[in-house]
């Protein structure tokens, strides 16, 4: 059975609208900020660096730098000390709290290499892969879906697409099933590396856990259509602004508790009073973890 998400044949040359998972995400969560974002230039002004984009980015860097070693060098030891080689202090409260955090983060990836087989080498590390979508046969895609897997394994004759978290929440089989993202790296990695890929796991570095779901064509073939109907209102809205329409009913911000950490709250009045400002070490993972 052949995955979804391939071409069936053309019926007439239309426009394609190429995006992301990321990109999709921030339009329903806020269409002002996908606006700000990836629209506006100049660019708006951010807020500084959040702590736990920092500590996520470190933990992603590392483990994929122990990937790119041999299986022998593929240990705890090794894994601490790539965790120290790409650490940065970036929105920490202070030298204190980073050093905590930096010494945490070497214990969540020395006990992931302890309990994790890592001796297979991944198909791909941070690979990029893409997939025109087509949802009707006969008729030609509608929309190219792109991005970056953090991590694609092979087990058998299938892919697996593995995701690193390093969250306050432990994720579950709901989470890892309803991931928007993680459905259409399966599709956009099953056409670039012409293998199957059903299976997809979030990787909770901090606690161990593993939360792992098994798709099919149906579920995958819904991520595709919510996928494309939000494309849709994404092109719309991008060609009538470009066509002089009005950016703040086009894009209009949703305000909510978000707006706390938005990196473009200091160019958003709506999510400036939507609430008070977080501080950039609120969303850090528990030192207990």
């Amino acid at each position: 059975m052949e995955q979804i998400g391939f071409d069936f044949g053309v019926e007439a040359p239309r426009k394609l609208t190429k995006v992301s998972p990321a990109r999709l995400a921030t339009f329903e969560d806020c269409p002002r900020r996908y606006r700000m974002s990836y629209l506006d230039r100049p660019s708006p002004t951010r807020t500084g660096a959040w702590a736990h984009s920092t500590l996520g980015a470190v933990v992603h860097n590392a483990l994929r730098a122990l990937f790119d070693l041999p299986v022998t060098k593929r240990v705890p030891q090794r894994a601490m000390a790539l965790v120290a080689e790409h650490w940065k202090d970036a929105g920490f409260e202070d030298t204190d709290q980073a050093a905590r955090y930096r010494a945490r983060a070497k214990a969540w990836v020395a006990d992931y290499v302890e309990h994790n087989d890592v001796s297979v080498d991944p198909v791909g590390l941070e690979r990029w892969v893409s997939a025109p979508v087509t949802l009707e046969p006969g008729s030609g895609p509608s929309l190219i879906i792109e991005g970056r897997a953090d991590r694609i394994d092979q087990r058998g004759r299938e892919l697996v697409i593995i995701d690193y978290k390093t969250g306050r929440r432990e994720p579950d089989e709901y989470e890892a099933r309803s991931s928007q993202a993680l459905a259409l790296y399966a599709v956009a990695a099953a056409r670039t590396l012409r293998t199957p890929c059903y299976q997809v796991e979030l990787h909770h570095v901090p606690t161990g856990t593993i939360a792992a779901a098994e798709h099919t064509e149906q579920s995958l073939k819904r991520h595709l259509q919510r996928a494309d109907e939000t494309a849709g209102d994404l092109r719309l809205a991008t060609d009538t602004l470009n066509a002089g329409g009005d950016e703040d009913v086009l894009f209009p911000a949703r305000p909510g508790r978000r707006c706390a950490w938005c990196d473009f709250r200091p160019s958003c009045a709506a999510g400036q009073e939507a609430g008070p400002a977080a501080q950039p070490w609120e969303l850090l993972a528990p030192l207990n973890s």
